[in-house]
This record gives structure tokens, C-alpha cells and sequence, in this order.
């Protein structure tokens, strides 16, 4: 799930850039190269389109990394924790325990 989650994010990432990118700072961007010619979407759909797909790429990767930084805040044992956790005891299996107790019946 992790790994899904972070591949998302770097996707949207990526096409995020490609969008922002694509637009002219000044507000021409795509939409200026069709200024010529009469297309069906036309200058003003390019730009609104560009705009859009970059608040919802924004948004997207937002809401992507939240649930990444949830996911992977989580706290998991792994198998090499539990190994090197020592019980209470000392690690001899309740032998010092069970010495202590003969010794102070004696």
C-alpha cells in the first residue's frame, strides 16, 4: 500500500510540473499558440483547463501526501526488533528467579 501511494505521489508530482510548466507566467502559456487559429476549444479553454488541471493536481498530491505521512507514521515491529528484545529476566528464562527463591527458602 505504501509503495502504491508513493508512486501516486510521484506521478502527480510529475504531471504537476509538466502543467506548471506548460503555462506562460505571464499568462499566454499553450493558450498563445492557438491564438491564430480558430480551434474549436480556443484560446480561453486552454488556459481555464491548464488552470484547473493544476489546482487539481495540487490538491491530489496534497491529499497524497497526507496519507503517506499517516501511513508511514505508524509504528510496526519488524522481526529484527523482536530479536533484539530481551525479556525482564535477563534472558536466562526465569533460572535467576527460580535460584533467588531456593536460595531464601534455604
Amino acid at each position: 500500500m505504501e509503495n502504491l501511494i508513493l508512486i501516486l505521489c510521484v506521478l502527480a508530482a510529475v504531471l504537476l510540473g509538466l502543467v506548471v510548466l506548460i503555462q506562460n507566467p505571464k499568462g499566454g502559456g499553450l493558450a498563445s499558440g492557438f491564438a491564430g487559429s480558430s480551434q474549436v476549444g480556443g484560446v480561453k479553454r486552454t488556459a481555464d483547463f491548464l488552470e484547473k488541471a493544476t489546482w487539481w493536481l495540487g490538491g491530489i498530491l496534497f491529499v497524497l501526501c497526507v496519507i503517506a505521512t499517516s501511513i508511514h507514521s505508524t509504528p510496526r515491529e519488524t522481526p529484527a526488533d523482536e530479536q533484539t528484545e530481551q525479556p525482564a529476566d535477563g534472558g536466562n528464562g526465569g533460572e535467576n528467579q527460580q535460584k533467588n527463591n531456593q536460595q531464601s527458602g534455604q
